[in-house]
């Protein structure tokens, strides 16, 4: 049997965007989106002197914390697919996009985070879509630093786990907010 793998690869991310994640946030709200379940949580900020910042560490602390919605769209946007696309389709180098990071603006309301989510996903589905079959068994490059000499279809694969893992990640958060009391009228507001 023939088997389009890169029709295969692309046709798992996109059933997933459009019948699983794309839907499951549809009426998304500022107070779901900066929802802090527990003390602690990682989350867009409003940054002094005005914009959005993204909390992080250089590592990884030893025991990860809770990340709120706004933090889980701009992990996928910004970092999994955003950083993917731009230094593999857009000319970007890696260096230069996390220089971007530290003054970049995050999306800081729902609609902003959706916004550059969709616009990080078409600009990774069009790039992956230029790779073509034969694309996908070249190397990835310099832009995957350590895995650079790895398939493009490897790097699709694991960008296709992260949209689905950090996706529902996010729908399981939404569930808790809509059956806790933070979703009654009054009882949120965006932590600064």
């Amino acid at each position: 049997m023939d088997v389009d793998y890169h029709r295969e690869l692309l046709g798992q991310l996109q059933w997933h965007w459009k019948s699983q994640l794309r839907p499951r946030l549809d009426g998304l709200t500022d107070a779901e989106y900066f929802w802090e379940p527990v003390d602690g949580c990682w989350s867009i900020r409003p940054r002094e002197g005005g914009g959005f910042s993204c909390d992080w560490a250089p590592t990884e602390p030893s025991q990860p914390p809770v990340t709120t919605i706004a933090w889980r769209l701009a992990h996928i946007s910004v970092l999994v697919l955003g950083l993917r696309a731009a230094t593999h389709f857009e000319g970007i180098s890696q260096q230069e996009y996390g220089n971007r990071l530290q003054t970049m603006d995050w999306p800081g309301t729902a609609a902003d985070g959706l916004a550059a989510l969709d616009d990080a996903y078409d600009r990774w589905v069009t790039g992956v879509t230029s790779w073509g079959e034969k694309g996908l068994a070249e190397e990835c490059g310099e832009a995957e630093g350590p895995w650079a000499r790895h398939p493009r279809a490897t790097l699709v694969l694991h960008i296709n786990r992260e949209v689905i893992h950090h996706g529902a990640e996010i729908a399981t958060l939404r569930d808790l907010y809509r059956t806790s009391n933070a979703a009654e009228p009054g009882s949120i507001s965006a932590k600064s």
